[in-house]
């Protein structure tokens, strides 16, 4: 929700219309959809019911959520910072 907004989305959204605005909007690779969901199920049982999650899964979420972010925040900085480096 909060990468969504911070591109552009509007807040007050349901987190599956959020998943559907980053891959619309080409803010997710074609083929990311499936784990930037993953994230949203997994996402929305831990915040729902209290269940402990498995070591996997939570590593899974981690590694997700980290490859989302570089993809949206760190990859594009890096290349802007190098474009501007004469």
């Amino acid at each position: 929700m909060h990468i969504a907004v911070s591109l552009g989305d509007a807040p007050g959204k349901k987190f599956i219309e959020y998943v559907e605005w980053l891959s619309s909007n080409n803010h997710i690779p074609v083929n990311a959809k499936g784990w930037v969901d993953h994230i949203r199920t997994k996402s929305n049982e831990a915040n729902h019911e209290i269940i402990l999650m498995n070591k996997e899964d939570a590593k899974d979420l981690l590694e997700f959520s980290e490859m989302l972010l570089k993809v949206t925040y760190e990859f594009p900085s890096r290349i802007s910072a190098k474009q501007k480096t004469p």
